[in-house]
């Protein structure tokens, strides 16, 4: 998959994990791209690792799902940093 192509998998990635998550995470758009790309890359690096998947089709059902899964898990550790902050400051 080409660079562009792994950023745009990351932003939709980034946003779909979002709409997924209950609650308010924080951050716009350039969060959401940063947090779907690292995302897409940890569920790309734990399906390459742990259920041996192929990630090099962009169209491909399982890029997609991992790339999601990822940034979900990447969106609720963003989120517990981010709140432990907004905590401890009150």
């Amino acid at each position: 998959m080409s660079f562009l192509g792994f950023l745009l998998l990351g932003l939709i990635a980034g946003a779909i994990a979002k709409l997924i998550l209950p609650g308010k995470q924080g951050g716009g758009w350039f969060v959401t791209l940063l947090l779907g790309v690292v995302g897409a890359l940890l569920g790309g690096w734990l399906g390459g690792l742990l259920f041996n998947v192929d990630l090099n089709g962009f169209w491909n059902l399982s890029t997609w799902l991992l790339a999601i899964g990822g940034s979900i898990i990447v969106l609720l550790i963003y989120g517990l940093i981010v709140g432990r902050g907004d905590r401890s400051r009150a």
